[in-house]
């Protein structure tokens, strides 16, 4: 046998190395934990978001005869999916009636999940390179595309903000001096001057009021930070009332009311702040009043008074200056504020 038959009988035979093995066996792992290495790195209220999309997708793919797996949690049952199907999907959520801004976010989920299935060798690189090419739509696309469809909203967002004006603001924070009132002092002045996210709002507990030192502290699952606000006049002269008089000694701050306008043990959810929101606006003549309306209520009067951006950002707990720039209302004439030279 020569040198060269040698050489080329021996290379069909050549076993793995351990360090290819063990490469190997990294990749296996890493596969089968994909999704899960992925979902912990998020906030809660973001895989929430994520369950409903992917969940929608699935009933897509119900709809044109197929029946995927858990594409939550297993990279497998994204396997199959191609570029077509993404694209339809943006298409059957759109005749569903689906708002633009919910159509790109679920479309946005699928195509993060793509890609981490495609790590996980679920999809191959050239279907995954085709998915991403899937684009959603601008807002300024908006009224030719509803102009098209009979049912233009669905989701949880209403489409446009319920204005309210600084007159009405006071109102609302304004409440009976009763523990019902005092409550809803609470609720309105926190919305409104710190501009919490109902969700932020539903998890304060007593221990995040210092009145002593005149901060409030919160968590916010959006960003996943730990935040805190020194009070305002009316949020510090609301708290000090409901906290001496009517908040439990620890859990939740917020507590329910019955039908008759006592306060009870239990805490108020997401929910039913939201109905109570709807309720106190609908008492001075609101109606479909939220509490985002009231948010973006107290970003937009902090712009009026000339807050920086960069503080603006802060109040908001915004992760980029892109977000605050959104509820800044439009000047009547394009070069109000702006500096000219002489």
């Amino acid at each position: 046998m020569t040198g060269q038959e040698l050489i080329t009988t021996e290379s069909t035979d050549i076993q793995p190395t351990a360090q290819e093995h063990a490469g190997q066996v990294a990749n296996y792992v890493a596969a089968k934990h994909a999704f899960s290495d992925y979902q912990d790195r998020k906030a809660a209220n973001t895989l929430t978001v994520q369950r409903q999309a992917l969940q929608s997708f699935t009933d897509y793919l119900a709809d044109v005869g197929t029946q995927p797996g858990d594409l939550y949690a297993d990279p497998e049952a994204l396997r199959g999916v191609t570029w077509g199907l993404v694209e339809g999907f943006v298409k059957w959520l759109l005749n569903k009636g689906y708002s633009l801004a919910t159509v790109n976010v679920r479309l946005s989920t699928v195509k993060v999940y793509a890609k981490l299935a495609a790590k996980a060798g679920a999809i191959e690189p050239q279907d995954l390179a085709m998915i991403q090419t899937v684009s959603g739509y601008r807002h300024s696309e908006g009224k030719n595309i509803d102009a098209t469809r009979d049912t233009t909203r669905r989701g949880l967002k209403k489409a446009d903000w319920t204005v309210i004006t600084p007159q009405q603001a006071e109102q609302l924070k304004r409440q009976a001096d009763t523990p019902q009132g005092r409550r809803d002092a609470v609720i309105m002045t926190v919305l409104i001057d710190h501009g919490l996210r109902v969700s932020e709002l539903a998890r304060l507990t007593v221990g995040d009021v210092d009145l002593e030192n005149n901060e409030l502290r919160f968590y916010r699952p959006k960003t996943d930070d730990q935040d805190k606000h020194w009070f305002t006049p009316d949020s510090r002269e609301a708290l000090r009332a409901y906290m001496t008089q009517d908040a439990p000694a620890i859990g939740p701050l917020l507590k329910a009311s019955h039908r008759h306008g006592g306060l009870t043990k239990r805490g108020m959810s997401i929910r039913a702040i939201s109905a109570r929101v709807k309720v106190l606006g609908q008492a001075i003549g609101i109606e479909h009043l939220s509490p985002h309306d009231l948010r973006h209520f107290g970003a937009t009067d902090l712009a009026r008074n000339n807050t920086p951006l960069d503080r603006l950002q802060a109040w908001g707990g915004w992760n980029s200056v892109a977000m605050p720039m959104a509820y800044i209302e439009r000047a009547e004439h394009g070069n109000e504020g702006v500096i000219y030279g002489k």
